[in-house]
């Protein structure tokens, strides 16, 4: 691959994503960053990397006229792109971003409660949303006093000019970007730290592993939110300098086609999501639909969040083969909100790694090989490689050494990509951020709670760390349920 083509490389090291923001405006002014379909199809409006930079400066500019450097400032919006402008306003004053889902009038007794234990955790005094946003929110304030004692900001009002008043603060790679807040589905959710130091480290590894270049242009329909939406589908796009296309979630979930005809519409070459995606499409796109595609562009289709499961790629592949689709782009990836978004992969333009094994032996921790398609034999989807920089480990639970290398154990990492633990838990963030091996002393090691091993290198995932009594029945189960995907 031609070098001079890669846009991991700067005539500068960046020490946070501001520069590199700022950077990209100066050198590709008038460069699309992104394009947002308004109606999931045809409706967009795009920003250009220089409009960025100052939008960003303006609504920096503001934060700075009433908030600290290192407070927290909640984010609520819509997905678009005057979230993206809200994001970077927070990077370029030095406060610490909480990208959260805006509250759904709708499920309130799901949404709001979630909104809330965010709020009390962070402590923020400022809230940065759209004016639509705003006059929604008024009617909650009845129903949730800890929202409307909050400043609320509008930022898509914000005057013309104020991005003269921006001062550039002092961040540092260790400087908190953000907070991650995990998904709190069974117990109240995690603000997982991530600075800039971090996010420019994973940006290098997602490059690395999707081998991304100039002539590349993404396409991203998931929730801007967090990891996989935030990291893969905002930030990646910036840290490579190309275009990318992006709509809203309830867009693809209403219709998944619009995914597929965005990817051809706009020919995009790296584009994914989790594994029930790629099965949604073949059961909701019709022959007929699927003959005015044209998938022949895309290299990377990326498959990371949930199991990736080797006959939904078979199915994926076959189905949508007639428009150019070819089962080599598939990516399979291992990652998580505490180790910033990627953490393994494999190498662009090879078919995804598989490994049966006899799963009687997998439910006693055991690696043994099997026939593929045997009665007994269960197929594993390698999610690739370590990526540069960092070590993988894989553990016993419970005697905390290394495991050899026909045993399941814990998957722990360490390296610049992993976070600096978890928002005002300074034990979970020790048990989960700070563990270190008993035969050897090596650490500190982020803990993933996930299970798996490594053969000849590649990573396969089994499954979560839960109490040998009830891992047979997850198993199982593993094979052959779908998460649920909130969005």
């Amino acid at each position: 691959m031609n070098n001079a083509h890669r846009f991991s490389r700067y005539d500068f090291e960046p020490t946070s994503f501001v520069d590199v923001l700022r950077w990209r405006a100066l050198h590709h002014p008038n460069k699309r960053v992104f394009t947002f379909l308004t109606d999931g199809e045809t409706q967009e409006v795009a920003i250009t990397y220089e409009e960025l930079d100052c939008r960003a400066r303006a609504i920096g500019a503001l934060l700075q006229s009433f908030v600290s450097p290192g407070e927290s400032v909640l984010l609520l919006y819509p997905p678009g792109l005057d979230y993206i402008a809200g994001l970077f306003g927070c990077l370029y004053s030095g406060v610490i971003a909480i990208p959260a889902y805006p509250p759904d009038p709708m499920r309130l007794d799901r949404t709001l409660p979630r909104l809330q234990a965010i709020l009390n955790d962070v402590q923020a005094a400022v809230v940065l949303t759209t004016s639509p946003i705003l006059s929604l929110a008024e009617f909650l304030f009845d129903k949730a006093p800890d929202l409307g004692a909050l400043q609320w900001m509008a930022t898509d009002t914000v005057a013309s000019g104020v991005e003269y008043g921006w001062n550039e603060p002092w961040i540092r790679p260790d400087s908190l970007a953000f907070l991650q807040y995990t998904s709190g589905s069974t117990r109240t959710p995690k603000g997982v730290m991530v600075s800039h130091g971090n996010l420019l480290h994973n940006s290098s590894l997602i490059s690395q592993g999707f081998g991304m270049t100039s002539n590349d242009v993404g396409m991203i329909w998931l929730p801007p939110y967090h990891d996989m939406g935030l990291i893969g589908g905002i930030l990646q796009p910036i840290s490579c300098g190309i275009t990318c296309i992006l709509m809203s979630p309830l867009d693809f979930l209403q219709k998944p086609l619009r995914w597929l005809q965005a990817i051809s519409r706009y020919q995009a070459t790296v584009s994914g999501g989790p594994n029930f995606a790629y099965d949604l499409c073949v059961r909701k796109v019709t022959l007929e639909q699927r003959d005015t595609l044209d998938l022949s562009r895309w290299s990377t289709a990326f498959s990371g969040s949930e199991p990736v499961r080797a006959e939904t790629m078979d199915r994926f592949a076959a189905y949508f083969a007639p428009c150019g689709f070819q089962r080599e782009a598939f990516y399979p990836y291992y990652g998580l909100a505490e180790g910033t978004m990627i953490v393994s992969g494999g190498e662009k333009y090879t078919s995804p790694v598989l490994c049966s094994v006899e799963a009687d032996a997998l439910e006693r921790d055991e690696v043994v090989p099997a026939t593929p398609g045997g009665e007994n034999a269960r197929t594993l989807v390698s999610c690739g490689k370590n990526l540069g920089g960092q070590r993988i480990a894989i553990v016993d639970p419970e005697t905390i050494t290394l495991c050899p290398s026909n045993r399941v154990g814990e998957i722990w990492v360490s390296g610049p990509s992993v976070g600096r633990g978890y928002w005002n838990l300074p034990e979970d963030t020790e048990k989960t951020f700070q563990a270190y091996l008993m035969d050897t002393g090596e650490g500190p090691f982020l803990r993933t709670g996930d299970l798996g091993f490594i053969k000849d290198g590649e990573l396969y995932i089994c499954g979560r760390l839960i109490p040998k009594a009830e891992r047979a029945v997850h198993l199982v189960l593993h094979q052959t349920e779908y998460p649920t995907y909130s969005t």
